[in-house]
């Protein structure tokens, strides 16, 4: 039986132009309706490495992890979690998907699954008892996948605006670790 290798494991420093090239590719399909084709043009992959290369290397704390879901060596999605840095959260028990991002042309191929629960059992091996994750509230799809998998919103929203003035309101969701 032949089986496909694909995997879930911790980001390593080599993967921070993968992981700009799935970001990329997913906010211009993401965002393409809320922001300008200019702003999303003028996007930079190299600039985006970057921010990554040093997430990687230099995190600003233990317990900020960068997870890779793989497709042989070809990173396929990404998810990054750390502490819940929201006001009413307690930063030892209260962790937080940051990112969660799959690439736009491997979607429904199971690596979002396996990212989910790569960041679980991570959050869980830093000892997070609770975890919560901001999703864009357009983002049907996210949202039913994250729901679909215990999560449940808890009440908190919020709006993000860019430099130009383009507002992401968001929903908090949360779940317990076990």
């Amino acid at each position: 039986m032949v089986t496909a290798d694909v995997s879930a494991r911790l980001a390593w420093p080599d993967d921070a132009g993968s992981i700009a090239r799935v970001q990329l590719a997913a906010w211009r399909d993401l965002y393409a309706d809320l922001l300008a084709p200019e702003v999303l043009k003028s996007l930079d992959a190299d600039e985006f490495a970057e921010r990554w290369s040093t997430s990687l290397t230099k995190p600003q704390d233990a317990r900020v992890r960068v997870l890779v879901a793989l497709d042989r060596a070809d990173v396929r999605g990404f998810t990054l979690v750390h502490p819940s840095y929201d006001p009413d959260a307690d930063q030892v028990t209260d962790g937080e998907v940051g990112e969660f991002v799959v690439d736009p042309a491997h979607r429904g191929e199971g690596h979002g699954s396996r990212l989910l629960q790569a960041a679980m059992d991570t959050l869980a091996a830093d000892h997070f008892t609770r975890v919560r994750w901001w999703v864009a509230s357009t983002d049907d799809a996210l949202r039913e996948f994250v729901t679909s998998s215990g999560w449940e919103p808890d009440g908190a929203h919020r709006e993000l605006q860019d430099d130009a003035g383009h507002t992401v309101k968001q929903v908090r969701l949360h779940t317990g670790l076990a």
